[in-house]
């Protein structure tokens, strides 16, 4: 069994605190867990309690053990790159405010001008680049 050891109480204390006081869920979530750990609580025991897979609470007693508070954190680089830059973005913009009710344009020009592939609605499944989104930022 693997649990986390060697807190201070000062360690704990903050733990507690960012439990208690952090914006983040999933960092108190975290912190809960390592606290917990600590406790002497098992891995089976950590993945009822959270609804997480044991492979989670391994790579969560991974991040701290490999950088403490830090590792509670969300690391940057998460999620979805974006596909235009800020300048094609605000050429976007510029031409749904020119024809706000003929996205269809927008979606030929952008097809046109850079060659790449845009759905006028919000499609999850879709490859595409959604200028729904897009707009609304």
């Amino acid at each position: 069994m693997r649990y986390i050891k060697g807190l201070t109480k000062d360690t704990l204390k903050l733990l507690k605190r960012i439990y208690k006081q952090s914006k983040y869920y999933q960092v108190r979530q975290r912190a809960h867990c390592i606290q917990l750990s600590y406790q002497g609580y098992k891995i089976a025991e950590l993945c009822q309690i959270f609804k997480v897979s044991r492979n989670t609470i391994y790579n969560w007693f991974n991040s701290w053990e490999l950088s403490k508070f830090t590792g509670l954190y969300n690391q940057s680089g998460r999620g979805r790159k974006k596909i235009f830059n800020i300048s094609q973005e605000q050429e976007i913009k510029n031409w749904v405010k020119a024809t706000p009710k003929n996205l269809g344009k927008v979606q030929e020009k952008i097809e046109k001008e850079w060659e790449i592939k845009v759905s006028k609605k919000n499609s999850k499944k879709s490859n595409k680049i959604s200028l729904h989104g897009l707009v609304q930022n």
